[in-house]
């Protein structure tokens, strides 16, 4: 079977995930999930038709879809070439077999790390039900359109394996989210990259915008004016426009950006919102701004 044999464009296509209990089936749910892929976990083989056909009934509401198979659903698992005979012909929906390996050695080790048991010897030793789901899984496994060994991959090595080889069935974005904050009410936890912009002149002290914050004109044409700020802005752009491709091709779905001056009320404002503007323009990423602390009833 080729990589394409059942990849039909322009129809919905179904991906099942299966293969070796620990060796990454979680790690590929949340990537096709990042690529605009509905999925299921643990659907019995025997619903697969009966799922086909509400993906064909949806009229292309539906058109992406990923079912996690595995041995959890062992009583069912024998339907599982019958539900595929049925996808095949009798449905215009394509179907590719994602199946995730490793070496025993690593599989053990990964059940150790977990302390979790493994599904076909829950009061055994890790590795006799290992070897018993690898020899129950080899057919299935030479009938999979993509092979993966995890053993030597990290989680974002897989994920990265899984959006290159599937990015063509689904549009992979990056959420930045852009949040302004005061430095008096703390950083936000969640931060990933925190700027400082205290040192830009701060219309605080500036009478008739001090009751204003940074989406107001008047406040945000007086901390984009000076030079320091103009200065400040293309050196933080240059680098925003090189990390967040990076942070892309290690595998993150979002990224959360702080700005934060003394009270979160006019200069970190108006800074994310400048980024928000420029950084919206993007098609490999959606960008969302808020601001945390401007309408707090304190001056900053």
């Amino acid at each position: 079977m080729t990589d394409t044999e059942h990849t039909l464009p322009g129809h919905a296509t179904l991906i099942i995930i299966t293969g070796m209990s620990g060796a990454g089936k979680t790690i590929a749910v949340q990537s096709l999930e990042d690529l605009g892929f509905f999925c299921v976990d643990n659907l019995p083989p025997v619903l697969i038709p009966k799922f086909a056909e509400l993906i064909e009934q949806s009229k292309g509401k539906i058109a992406k879809v990923a079912l996690v198979i595995d041995l959890r659903g062992r009583e069912f698992f024998t339907a599982l070439s019958e539900s595929l005979a049925y996808i095949k012909d009798e449905s215009t929906i394509g179907f590719e077999i994602l199946f995730l390996d490793a070496t025993d050695s690593v599989l053990v080790q990964r059940y150790k790390e977990s302390r979790r048991h493994h599904p076909l010897a829950p009061k055994g030793m890790p590795l006799d039900g290992i070897r018993m789901e690898r020899q129950m899984l080899e057919e299935l496994k030479n009938s999979a359109t993509l092979c993966l060994d995890t053993s030597s991959m990290k989680p974002a090595q897989l994920k990265a394996k899984i959006v290159s080889r599937f990015s063509h069935l689904g549009k992979s974005t990056l959420s930045v989210n852009i949040t302004s904050f005061g430095f008096k009410y703390g950083i936000p936890i969640d931060a990933d990259l925190v700027f400082d912009v205290r040192f830009l002149p701060n219309p605080h002290y500036v009478d008739q915008l001090r009751p204003k914050t940074g989406q107001d004109n008047e406040v945000y044409d007086y901390v984009m004016k000076w030079p320091e700020t103009q200065e400040f802005l293309t050196k933080l752009l240059d680098m925003l426009q090189f990390l967040i491709p990076q942070y892309r091709k290690e595998g993150k779905s979002q990224i959360i950006i702080g700005i934060g001056c003394t009270g979160g009320k006019h200069r970190s404002v108006a800074i994310a919102e400048y980024l928000g503007k420029m950084l919206g323009v993007s098609e490999t990423e959606t960008v969302a701004v808020s601001h945390r602390d401007s309408e707090r009833d304190r001056h900053g």
